[in-house]
C-alpha cells in the first residue's frame, strides 16, 4: 500500500500547488468518509493552515435527489463531475467493492474532463481499479475491515498533505 499512498499524497500536493481542486465521493459509509475527508482539507486536520479546495459530491440532497429522479441513481456523480470537474483536478472515489456503477460513471466522466482519478478501494478493487489512475486497494473482503482501513489511509493522507502546507 505504500507506493499508491505515496503517489496519492504527491498528486494531491501538486494539484493544490497548481491551483486545482479535489472532488470526493462514494456511497453509504464511503459517502460519509468522502465528507469527512473533504472537511479535513477545507478545515484542518491537526494544524492551522490555509484551506485546501476540496468538496464532496454527496452533500447536496437537492442535487442528489433531482439527478436520481430525473435521470437515475447511476448518474448522480457523473452529472456533477460533468459540471464541476476541470482538467488537472483530482477526483477521488471511495468504494469498498469497486463495483458501484454510479462511482464508475463519475470516474469515467472525470477522466474525460482531464481529471486525475484516485480510487480508495477494497475487495480486490473491482472494475474501478482498472479505471482510476491510482488505485489504493485494501486487501480484504470484509466491508467493516475495509472501511476501518480506509479511514486510516485517509488520515495518513491528510496528515502528510497538511504537514507539507503547514511548513510551506
Amino acid at each position: 500500500l505504500e507506493k499508491p499512498i505515496t503517489e496519492t499524497i504527491q498528486t494531491i500536493i501538486s494539484c493544490f500547488e497548481n491551483g486545482n481542486k479535489m472532488v470526493v465521493f462514494g456511497n453509504g459509509g464511503s459517502a460519509a468518509d468522502s465528507q469527512h475527508f473533504a472537511a479535513e482539507f477545507v478545515g484542518r486536520f491537526l494544524h492551522e493552515r490555509l484551506s485546501l479546495p476540496t468538496f464532496s459530491l454527496t452533500t447536496d440532497t437537492s442535487i442528489l435527489t433531482a439527478l436520481g429522479n430525473d435521470y437515475s441513481f447511476d448518474k448522480i456523480f457523473s452529472r456533477q463531475c460533468e459540471s464541476l470537474v476541470q482538467k488537472n483536478d483530482i477526483v477521488f472515489a471511495i468504494s469498498t467493492s469497486g463495483k458501484s456503477i454510479n462511482v464508475i460513471n463519475g470516474i469515467n466522466i472525470a477522466k474525460n474532463q482531464g481529471a486525475i482519478t484516485i480510487g480508495l478501494l477494497g475487495s480486490g478493487g473491482g472494475e474501478l481499479s482498472e479505471v482510476v489512475d491510482i488505485p489504493i486497494i485494501i486487501p480484504s473482503n470484509s466491508t467493516p475491515r475495509i472501511q476501518e482501513s480506509h479511514r486510516v489511509v485517509l488520515h495518513i493522507i491528510c496528515e502528510i498533505v497538511e504537514e507539507y502546507f503547514t511548513h510551506k
